[in-house]
């Protein structure tokens, strides 16, 4: 499990527990909120754990630990005036740490994210296993998926081109997008894939393309209806 030394200071806020008021207060926005569990799958060391990180605490993990068992963290968004908390469920990517936990992982699941490294064409192989297996554990056809290219800061050490992506993605209709959790420049391209899932979820409409532009062609995102929201790498 990626551990860092003061993890409550990075996603929560931190108080005095006999300060009833606002004890009561975070009580009311758990209570206000509603919730949306979120899993990221895909082969070890591809970023996952970057990734989420990245999305819930604005920060990359320089030196992550293997994920053993199932990571778990939060982040609550106001989106339209609605509160809307995300749990975002981060599985180890080798199968002798996630074999006693996957029934767990997959259970009451409202939304997926594959995670492959652009770096890795093994690991892009992979992705229709992890499908696969996302189908096994009874994830009905209507959860949101969608499928993300890590690492894409090391163009030069690429192997997976985005044209091969997009025929996998458009094969399984999932949004593809393609980002960096280490550059802190992408960190709206990482929050765009879970505000994505995060209005698709709280509005249950689907996911429509907005075509990149000859400029930005390995973008790749979708939008919800009235909603532009822009992440290239």
């Amino acid at each position: 499990m990626a551990i860092e030394n003061n993890p409550v200071e990075v996603f929560d806020t931190v108080f005095n527990r006999n300060d009833t008021q606002l004890s009561s207060q975070l009580e009311n926005d758990s209570i206000e909120a509603r919730i949306f569990k979120i899993i990221v799958i895909g082969d070890s060391n591809v970023g996952k754990t970057c990734l989420t990180y990245r999305f819930c605490g604005g920060i990359f993990l320089k030196n992550p630990e293997a994920t053993i068992g199932v990571d778990f963290r939060e982040k609550t968004l106001e989106l339209d005036g609605e509160r809307i908390k995300l749990q975002i469920w981060d599985t180890a990517g080798q199968e002798r740490f996630r074999k006693s936990m996957v029934e767990h992982y997959y259970r009451n699941v409202h939304a997926v994210v594959f995670v492959y490294d652009v770096t890795s064409l093994t690991s892009f192989e992979s992705l229709p296993e992890w499908i696969s297996e996302c189908s096994r554990h009874s994830v009905g056809p209507m959860v949101p998926r969608i499928l993300v290219g890590n690492k894409c800061d090391l163009r030069a050490h690429r192997e997976v081109p985005t044209s091969h992506a997009q025929r996998m993605a458009d094969g399984y209709n999932f949004p593809l997008f393609e980002t960096s959790a280490k550059d802190p420049a992408e960190k709206e391209h990482v929050d765009s894939i879970f505000l994505t899932l995060a209005y698709r979820l709280k509005n249950h409409k689907p996911l429509r393309l907005k075509q990149p532009s000859e400029s930005s062609s390995s973008l790749l995102w979708y939008q919800r209806d009235h909603e532009a929201t822009g992440c290239q790498c």
